[in-house]
């Protein structure tokens, strides 16, 4: 099946036509220098011609048309469009119709720069090819995933709930491409790994992805906040942006200028925002060359520090984009000081180190390196085909009649056996209190008490049978009752989590070193269910709940498939009581009434 895919910037237009059956490429070329005096359009087979100067649909217009000339356009089964921004309302690949195209417009006052013209692409591809369907790939989809805390800014929440205003985060297209890569280069499924992302060209981020997901990443609002970039500031003092508004008399749009196109490595140098020319006059003892160069290192290794604290450590760290994938010397100055970290840099394997097709990841850490160093090629218009054709084949699609039971989990222990006699006696043996919807649980009739450095929580209920390791299981709420910091994690994934202490009978307690989780929502289902709602394990979901009229929409839902499950949504405390959904106790999982149903599949 072959995909065009259209990449729309300000100055340059990437395209490419993809056959995903083989992941290869049929043809791909690129306009460079739009808006100059010399557009030019370059193909991959190293042949060039000139574009008539004109506006930016008129070149679009022109590109097509030179294009088709030199392809079966017959062959192409749909358009995959790059779009930066996709606010909430779009966290998958989405259908372009005249709706979607109001939303993208709508959404380019947060992402000025690239909506425009990422829309300004579809509308002429469109025109040019009006009987193909057309699907927008969003950079933001990615980080939808980033939890509350990780979303929100500091400001009045009047502001916020009537701007929209929020950290959304972008490159996640790449930033999810290379992530798989890292798992399929190590061996290891990606829900098993945190990985840091560094997305490093004329614009740059990073990300921390933690088990297949995004936890944090730089840019925010805008593509703006972060790292240093090309000629953007990245994170800035806003007490300055006011006081030089006020000093020189700017506008916001005069502003808006200065930060996005006239600050960063540019602004900061006074050269340019090419790193490959201020290395080279960094080498010749230009000092401001050296000081921008600098600067941007600081922020990409302080940003990496605070991301592995984020998750609580890193099994690799991966670098991409145009400087990532070609500059030693950035990935040398980046790696330094990481040796707390586990992360070591082969100094001889980065210097040798050259990306291509046959080799898109190579490994430019030392053997007793605990965390990998990986310089990984990305490729977003592979992605967004891949996504593309998912789309139109229908992967995305689920069976939206069938309901799902939904129970709601209130807060419990899993114990092993060592810590059940730790805390009851030795040789002491859980019983049964009843059992719960899923194959072999069931509620014992013990409780223990959980003891935070704040407060603590008592009549805790303890699930069996015993386990392999101790999970304890809490709400958002009981977070701050008890005064810890618990991660969302699938069950089983208790690295790095924050322990607690257990006090069981007669005052026996254990500390526990680890394993207090907020538990990621999921679905448990049978292979049949699976079937028959046309998803698979490991899949990411939405689900509908429609309680009495009032609907709710519940993100990020997890699939968990085995032959031991029944079908059951399971959601917490605060998430049933945002639905109101009403169980009929606590302490151990009970059915509620509600049911769901899928809105639509997360491809992984």
């Amino acid at each position: 099946m072959q995909i065009a895919v259209i990449n729309c910037g300000s100055s340059s237009i990437k395209a490419e036509i993809i056959d995903v059956s083989t992941s290869k490429t049929v043809i791909s070329f690129q306009a460079e220098r739009l808006g100059s005096s010399s557009p030019q359009l370059l193909w991959a087979d190293g042949s060039s011609e000139a574009i008539p100067q004109g506006n930016y649909e008129e070149s679009l217009s022109i590109i097509f048309k030179a294009a088709a000339n030199r392809v079966d356009t017959a062959a192409i089964k749909a358009f995959g469009h790059r779009v930066a921004h996709g606010g909430t309302d779009f966290t998958t690949a989405t259908l372009i119709d005249a709706e979607v195209e109001k939303s993208i417009e709508k959404l380019s006052e947060l992402a000025p720069l690239h909506n425009p013209l990422n829309l300004a692409g579809i509308r002429q591809a469109k025109k040019a090819f009006p009987n193909l369907p057309h699907v927008a790939v969003f950079d933001t989809a990615f980080h939808y995933t980033l939890p509350r805390r990780a979303q929100h800014y500091a400001l009045p929440k009047v502001w916020v709930e009537k701007y929209g205003i929020r950290r959304y985060g972008f490159h996640g297209t790449s930033h999810q491409f290379v992530a798989q890569q890292a798992a399929n280069f190590l061996k290891t499924p990606v829900e098993q790994l945190r990985l840091i992302s560094c997305h490093l060209g004329s614009g740059a981020s990073v990300a921390a992805i933690e088990f297949g997901r995004s936890v944090e990443t730089s840019m925010g609002m805008t593509p703006l906040e972060g790292l240093v970039m090309g000629t953007r500031s990245g994170d800035l003092d806003p007490g300055i942006i006011l006081d030089v508004m006020q000093k020189e008399n700017l506008t916001v749009s005069e502003m808006s200028e200065m930060l996005n196109k006239e600050s960063g490595l540019k602004g900061f140098s006074g050269i340019g925002s090419d790193m490959r020319d201020l290395q080279e006059q960094a080498a010749q003892g230009n000092d401001d060359a050296r000081q921008a160069i600098h600067v941007f290192n600081h922020r990409l290794r302080k940003y990496i520090g605070a991301y592995a604290a984020i998750m609580g450590g890193v099994d690799a760290i991966i670098f991409t984009g145009g400087i990532g994938e070609n500059s030693q010397t950035i990935r040398h100055s980046a790696s330094q000081r990481l040796d707390f970290l586990g992360a070591i840099i082969d100094e001889e394997a980065n210097h040798d180190a050259r990306l291509s097709a046959d080799k898109p990841v190579i490994d430019i850490s030392m053997p007793n390196s605990r965390c990998k160093i990986l310089a990984i090629r990305t490729d977003e218009q592979r992605a967004i085909a891949e996504q593309t054709a998912d789309f139109i084949s229908e992967k995305y699609k689920v069976n939206t009649i069938l309901q799902i039971p939904v129970a709601v989990s209130a807060r419990h222990a899993h114990l092993t056996q060592k810590t059940v006699e730790k805390l009851f006696g030795k040789g002491y043996q859980l019983t049964k209190f009843r059992d719960l919807s899923q194959p072999g649980q069931y509620a014992c009739q013990e409780t223990l008490t959980l003891i935070g450095p704040k407060n603590n929580i008592e009549k805790v209920r303890i699930l069996g049978p015993t386990r392999p390791e101790d999970q304890i299981e809490i709400s958002r709420t009981d977070e701050f009752i008890l005064g810890i910091d618990a991660p969302v994690r699938a069950s089983g994934h208790i690295e790095n989590t924050p322990g607690i202490i257990l006090e069981g009978t007669e005052g026996r307690r254990v500390n526990l070193k680890e394993g207090v989780i907020c538990a990621w929502r999921h679905i448990h289902m049978h292979p049949d269910d699976a079937v028959k709602f046309g998803v698979e394990d490991k899949d990411v979901v939405e689900v509908e709940i429609d309680n009495k009229g009032r609907s709710l929409i519940f993100g990020d839902v997890l699939v968990r498939v085995s032959p031991q499950f029944n079908l059951e949504m399971h959601i917490d405390t605060d998430e049933a009581n945002a639905a109101e959904i009403r169980p009929g106790d606590t302490g151990a999982l009970r059915h509620t009434g509600s049911e769901g149903h899928l809105l639509k599949r997360k491809i992984k």
